[in-house]
């Protein structure tokens, strides 16, 4: 068991993401000396729509619910985002969302803005059948603002391709026809890509590994620590484990699991999937139960937080003992944090990089769904690496020639892709 070293609280957002977001948006401005009128256009959202619907309850109560979609930005295209249904969704962090994906698209030169939605709600308290009424209701509230040519969206925490099959049943049903690319990460069965689930994750790893070959880093044996054992860090362990990497401790929101010699991941995954837990795992194998706060501070190669935002923070970066951290989660390392770990050397790989396999593939489904044609997995797997490697490469040369960290680079690219697409375009009128 490793000590506890102090109560940080984690997998609970305790400042705002937005506050986060603005921040590394306004250090990344003053670097490209913006013009007021630009600054403030790409500072605030273009569009927001809060939403308060009524929902009927299997015991036919009625419950309202609140619910966000936000446009940050459409200078370089539709706008892209996910939709969450959390207990803790605000309308802050939906603008804190939906402002990333607009950097995170430019920095993988997709032809999409930003844009996020939600709903304030705890899932795992519905019924399927619950579940299912209020997608249908939220996604005809937000109607006027989604379509296929004009914001697309896709699964986030709390929802996955069978919410994404209601949304587009729902908006099909609304125009009379099916219209498969109104959203992505959707079942394949009704034109979903191959590749989407696994996307995200497997696109971290491939950041991961490119940065360990630029650096000239042996990338053998590398101990690996997940933060969030959900579609995404899930994921992450099974590549980082298929690529022999030794994952020695993984964590959902109840807590994690510790073996410095290594978990067997096919293992784990295969178990959860018979609704057992991280902690029955621990007691039929032997490995040591450990919480969210003391799985952020063990010894390892790469530490990958891919549960919530703002995990680490001022209060715990100084105990961080990675060499690399890779961002699989939107806004895990707060202002303060960052400026901590790079005067220690630690190397953060920004989310709007690390974590955009999900996007990119989003892309690769918008793209099959509009043609009618669809890809074989290996094609996907082998265009979303080609991407992955090509934005990091990117990423690390205006570093170079800046002189700047990783995450300050990736904000100066994205937004000067914007910037360059809203003056091309010009202003209206």
């Amino acid at each position: 068991m490793v000590a506890p070293s102090s109560p940080v609280p984690n997998l609970a957002p305790q400042e705002s993401a937005y506050t986060t977001a603005l921040t590394q948006y306004d250090r990344a401005a003053q670097i490209l000396g913006l013009s007021s009128g630009m600054y403030e256009t790409l500072r605030k959202p273009r569009r927001e729509l809060t939403v308060n619907f009524p929902v009927k309850m299997d015991n036919g109560e009625v419950r309202v619910f609140t619910g966000y979609r936000v446009h940050h930005n459409t200078a370089r295209g539709p706008s892209k985002g996910g939709i969450r249904y959390a207990p803790t969704v605000d309308l802050d962090e939906v603008r804190a969302l939906a402002m990333w994906m607009t950097w995170k698209c430019a920095i993988a030169d997709l032809p999409f803005g930003g844009a996020k939605g939600g709903v304030v709600v705890d899932p795992k308290q519905l019924s399927l059948a619950e579940l299912e009424r209020l997608t249908r209701r939220y996604t005809t509230e937000i109607t006027p603002l989604i379509s296929p040519e004009g914001d697309i969206p896709a699964p986030d925490v709390g929802t996955n391709p069978q919410v994404m099959a209601w949304i587009m049943d729902t908006y099909s049903m609304h125009r009379g026809y099916s219209v498969p690319a109104i959203v992505t990460g959707k079942p394949i069965n009704i034109g979903g890509s191959a590749g989407r689930f696994e996307a995200t994750g497997r696109g971290v790893m491939f950041v991961v590994r490119e940065a360990y070959r630029t650096f000239g880093w042996n990338f053998d044996n590398l101990s690996v620590v997940v933060q969030g054992f959900g579609n995404v860090g899930s994921i992450v362990a099974q590549t980082a484990y298929e690529m022999g990497c030794r994952v020695i401790a993984v964590s959902d929101i109840k807590g994690g699991i510790y073996n410095p010699n290594g978990i067997d991941i096919p293992r784990l995954r295969l178990f959860l999937r018979e609704e057992h837990t991280l902690a029955d795992f621990a007691r039929i194998s032997g490995v040591d139960v450990i919480t969210n706060s003391e799985l952020l501070e063990l010894p390892c190669d790469i530490l990958i937080p891919a549960a919530m935002e703002n995990q680490i923070t001022a209060a715990n970066a100084s105990r961080v003992r990675a060499r690399v951290v890779a961002e699989g989660a939107n806004g895990p390392t707060t202002p303060e944090a960052d400026d901590i770990l790079i005067e220690r050397n630690v190397l953060v790989i920004p989310d709007i990089l690390c974590n955009a396999g999900g996007v990119v593939v989003s892309y690769f489904e918008w793209v099959q769904s509009l043609q009618q044609l669809f890809w074989e997995e290996s094609d996907v797997m082998q265009r979303l690496e080609r991407v992955m490697v090509r934005s990091f490469r990117n990423v690390y040369s205006e570093a170079l020639r800046m002189d700047i960290d990783l995450r300050t680079s990736a904000l100066v690219l994205g937004i000067r892709r914007v910037v360059e697409a809203t003056r091309v375009r010009g202003l209206y009128p």
